[in-house]
């Protein structure tokens, strides 16, 4: 349902004005730029280098909060853009006006300087940036706010909002950046969509609002991989998932690929989602779940948490399912390594039948070497590990000169590597999923290194990419 009004907020600096009056004359609304109300004793205090009291702002917060009223009273749609900074003029302004959509345009400190630096004849100096930033309240989780990511073109960030006004199939995304890094998080089911590093793309992700096809970079709980028949046993019960890989009778890949998870904390290079698993049918148990995306110096950083938060034992099992690409049309040129000793033998329906060593076998990557022509849907174990409990799986640029290392840390005793065979044209054999899992396929059933979290115990799942490149 579109809004009655959106309302634009952000510090000095972050475009709240252009972009207002841009998104406005995109939708063919009214638009009112809140700064405008100021009364000219407010405007002489700043421009004089003073920052205005909760008091000062008192009336002006009135005046727009009327402004609004009187587009809603004429049945008008409306941008409004203001700094509402603080939690309490939010409040103020959304309090009994429920049809409002807003907007938060973040943006970095020497940013938001540099922009301040280079505007002229607004009443508004730079040098109270600082004084509006230590004022600055960032939205909450329950304000609902659209956050965007200001280090782009005007333009850009209006088609950002729009696309979420239009209601994205993938809800709301987070753009994390640090140097030359780039990550994007969507909010159905906190999957990754998209890892840049120095202009190349490092994933093999899906399109802004498109649908997430293939499990590309979503989060698995609380199994990772296929349940035969979605029915096992549990603590003397006999419990049956619902079957969402009908032609091979299987419940695959957990409950919480199309949940819209919500944001709990975020800083221009980290973000954390969380979400609840109810007790349902199939899985009569409660979990907390939490996931942090993280951009450091190494590359990106991935944490999971699950807590039980019930009061029974509760079986376990996660995973996430990145595909990565090194910039080759197929994957059959791409180098690839696997540290594991082991690999999984599968039956039709993609579940274990038994453990057997990699080596004479096809599947044996722990010397690098192409994919060739190798169809990969392969569970590995036996991790070699370096002395910081890290594997490694790396996936290299024909040339040698570039990659990503996909590491495995805490948690992760199994990775799933799949060459994508089984995916509609053109994303077939387009690149690798690498899959960090704690568990193999059907542990619910076999017990197979399957987690059972007790009443307050918490698992974690701890796996990240590093780029690499070579002189």
């Amino acid at each position: 349902m579109t809004p009655q009004l959106v309302l634009v907020v952000g510090v000095a600096g972050s475009g709240k004005t252009t972009v207002g009056r841009l998104l406005a004359e995109r939708l063919g609304w009214a638009y009112q730029d809140a700064d405008e109300l100021h009364s000219e004793a407010d405007r002489a205090l700043m421009a004089a280098g003073h920052p205005l009291s909760d008091r000062d702002r008192e009336p002006w917060l009135r005046a727009v909060r009327e402004w609004m009223d009187e587009m809603i009273a004429a049945r008008r749609q409306a941008v409004v853009s203001c700094s509402a900074l603080k939690r309490d003029y939010r409040d103020a302004l959304l309090a009994g006006r429920p049809d409002i959509l807003l907007v938060y345009l973040h943006g970095s400190r020497e940013l938001l300087r540099s922009r301040l630096a280079a505007r002229h004849g607004h009443f508004f100096p730079a040098s109270l940036l600082d004084s509006q930033l230590a004022a600055l309240e960032e939205p909450e989780p329950d304000e609902h706010a659209v956050v965007v990511e200001v280090d782009q073109s005007p333009e850009a960030v209006v088609a950002a909002v729009l696309a979420m006004m239009s209601r994205s199939s993938t809800g709301t995304s987070w753009r994390l950046v640090r140097g030359d890094q780039s990550a994007v998080v969507v909010q159905l089911g906190g999957a990754l969509r998209d890892y840049v590093a120095g202009g190349r793309p490092l994933l093999d992700g899906f399109s802004e609002g498109s649908a997430i096809g293939g499990g590309r970079g979503q989060l698995l709980v609380p199994w990772p991989n296929r349940v035969g028949d979605g029915r096992y046993g549990f603590d003397g019960r006999s419990l049956q998932l619902p079957l969402n890989e009908v032609e091979k009778g299987n419940a695959i890949h957990g409950l919480l690929r199309w949940v819209l998870w919500q944001p709990l904390a975020r800083t221009e290079d980290s973000l954390m989602l969380g979400t609840t698993l109810c007790p349902q049918p199939g899985y009569p148990f409660l979990l907390d779940v939490r996931v942090e995306y993280r951009l450091g110096p190494d590359g990106l950083g991935i944490a999971l948490h699950a807590t039980n938060t019930g009061t029974e034992p509760a079986p376990y099992g996660v995973g996430q399912h990145p595909y990565l690409t090194v910039g080759t049309d197929l994957v059959d040129s791409a180098v690839l390594t696997v540290p594991a000793r082991y690999l999984l033998r599968t039956d039709d329906r993609g579940l274990p039948v038994g453990r057997e060593p990699v080596d004479g076998t096809p599947y044996d990557f722990r010397t690098a070497r192409p994919i060739g022509d190798l169809r990969l849907d392969t569970a590995f174990t036996g991790l070699d590990r370096a002395p910081d409990g890290r594997a490694v799986v790396r996936l290299a640029h024909p040339s040698g000169l570039h990659g990503v290392d996909l590491w495995l840390g805490e948690g992760t005793r199994y990775v799933q590597v799949f060459t994508g065979d089984t995916l509609p044209e053109p994303e077939r054999r387009r690149g690798v999923a690498v899959e960090a899992m704690s568990c193999p396929a059907d542990a619910f059933r076999s017990g197979t290194d399957l987690t059972v979290l007790r009443p307050g115990a918490t698992h974690v799942l701890r796996w990240g990419m590093s780029p690499w490149r070579n002189a």
